[in-house]
């Protein structure tokens, strides 16, 4: 019985340490967007919409992303396309499937419609680097 105790807290532990090596995603508020990037934080936008065959292509690969190690200090902020129209006209998005990446208050990538691992983790790359 010791021995499954002991297995069940350190598969526990790997949990929670996982976790801490994940970047964080929260709903997209303007608050939370000003106070991460005039911080100087790495962030990346996630612009989807739920009926959207190209968002659903991206999100298991944009998960594995925030879930990499190297993007643990990357916030990523979704944005819902059918529900924030004023936020993407300020952010001048004309399409769902969009990845906007800065590195503090600077734009410095930007992606619309990419599938592929190596597009999307090179929108994370150029937010912390």
């Amino acid at each position: 019985m010791k021995m499954l105790a002991k297995t069940a807290l350190i598969v526990a532990l790997s949990a929670i340490a996982s976790l801490a090596l994940a970047g964080e995603v929260k709903p997209f508020s303007q608050q939370e967007f000003d106070t991460l990037t005039q911080a100087g934080k790495p962030v990346v936008l996630d612009i989807t919409a739920p009926w959207c065959p190209t968002c659903k292509a991206q999100a298991p690969i944009v998960d594995a992303l925030t879930k990499n190690p190297a993007y643990k200090d990357v916030t990523l902020l979704t944005i819902d396309f059918d529900t924030s129209k004023p936020t993407l006209k300020l952010l001048k998005v004309n399409q769902q499937s969009t990845l906007i990446a800065f590195k503090g208050t600077q734009e410095v990538a930007r992606s619309t419609g990419d599938t592929t691992q190596a597009g999307l983790e090179n929108i994370f790359k150029k937010s912390v680097n």
